[in-house]
């Protein structure tokens, strides 16, 4: 089964940056994308940026021009920069990769997320 785990979140100022990492293991699986969703308290979890095999990127309207995501294909890795950060992104950020499993014990495709970062930003 494919696991994730997240680091990076922590308390920054208004205007700075920080840098999210996702490491992805497991066996027999292929990645179809990997992405990045948020959920603030009280809010729906929201996607904030996707990456798919071919390296085609999708961005939330509220971070586009301040946040870029990538993947690392030998590390098997999703990274989120982010800059100029705002209050409005304080958020818990999740990592999300979707694929494909080469187990035929498995199902044939799957979902999976990371265990959440807390991303704080104070004015």
């Amino acid at each position: 089964q494919v696991q994730l785990v997240e680091s990076g979140g922590g308390l920054v100022q208004s205007g700075g940056s920080l840098r999210l990492s996702c490491a992805v293991s497991g066996s027999a699986f292929t990645i179809s994308s990997m992405a990045w969703y948020r959920q603030a308290p009280g809010k729906q979890r929201e996607l904030v940026a996707q990456i798919t095999s071919s390296l085609s990127t999708h961005y939330a309207d509220s971070v586009k021009g301040r946040f870029a995501i990538s993947r690392d294909h030998y590390k098997i890795a999703v990274d989120l920069q982010m800059n100029s950060l705002k209050p409005e992104d304080t958020a818990v950020y999740y990592c999300n990769v979707d694929g494909v499993n080469h187990n035929a014990n498995l199902p044939p495709t799957f979902s999976s997320w990371g265990q959440g970062t807390q991303v704080t930003v104070s004015s």
